[in-house]
């Protein structure tokens, strides 16, 4: 069984703003996204990493894994219009087995710590597929009109990646989408809606999605 890394890096940061897709920008002399592919460059479990790119930053791509040695970096795609393009663009440039991992990680998630991502894919090799989670701390509430509802705060979650699943099943699930003119915002609703059961995994705190400055700033200080 084989584990194949899908980093989609297509997103032009629209909230971030600012002319340079905020995957590339630099933290510390480093651009974002080098901080993401060395987690699964590390990953001893981890056996190839594919990139779905605008062509423009290809060659920056290739730059990038010259020169921190990331050798698992086997293909760099052209990216499509949404994120779920850029997926399956990238699935489907491989030639894999129904049975091996797909494991997607979002490039702005760059503090994914390296045992949580082995304890998810071993989740994964365990349960058929694994989806990264964590609880919601806050006191939530649903405002309907002038209506407000608090909500039960143990059973709300955030969903963040790695998402894992077969090659097979997510192929599978793609498929389906694009026939039924599905468009899903991460690769789980797509597996759910193809009548899989998803096995959630506790995810971390700091394996938290940068979409905005604050978010950025933070990472300067944390990285």
């Amino acid at each position: 069984m084989k584990k194949y890394a899908i980093i989609p890096s297509g997103g032009k940061g629209n909230r971030f703003g600012g002319s340079t897709p905020k995957q590339y920008l630099k933290a510390k002399g480093k651009e974002m996204i080098a901080y993401t592919l060395e987690i699964f460059q590390n990953s001893l479990l981890i056996d190839e990493i594919i990139v779905a790119a605008e062509e423009e930053y290809h060659r920056m791509l290739e730059n990038i894994k010259k020169k921190y040695g990331i050798s698992k970096l086997t293909k760099i795609v052209k990216s499509g219009k949404e994120r779920q393009d850029s997926v399956f663009m990238a699935l489907s440039s491989l030639q894999a087995k129904d049975e091996d991992l797909i494991v997607v990680h979002d490039a702005v998630r760059p503090l994914l710590q390296l045992k949580t991502l082995n304890s998810i894919i071993e989740s994964a090799k365990e349960n058929k597929n694994a989806v990264a989670v964590i609880t919601a701390r806050d006191t939530l509430i649903q405002t309907v009109e002038e209506n407000t509802v608090y909500l039960d705060r143990n059973k709300i979650h955030y969903i963040q990646t790695p998402q894992i699943f077969p090659y097979g099943t997510l192929k599978q699930a793609m498929a389906l989408a694009y026939k039924q003119k599905f468009l899903g915002s991460d690769e789980s609703i797509l597996v759910n809606r193809a009548g899989y059961k998803i096995n959630f995994v506790e995810g971390e705190f700091l394996n938290f999605k940068i979409t905005s400055k604050s978010d950025f700033d933070l990472f300067l200080r944390l990285c």
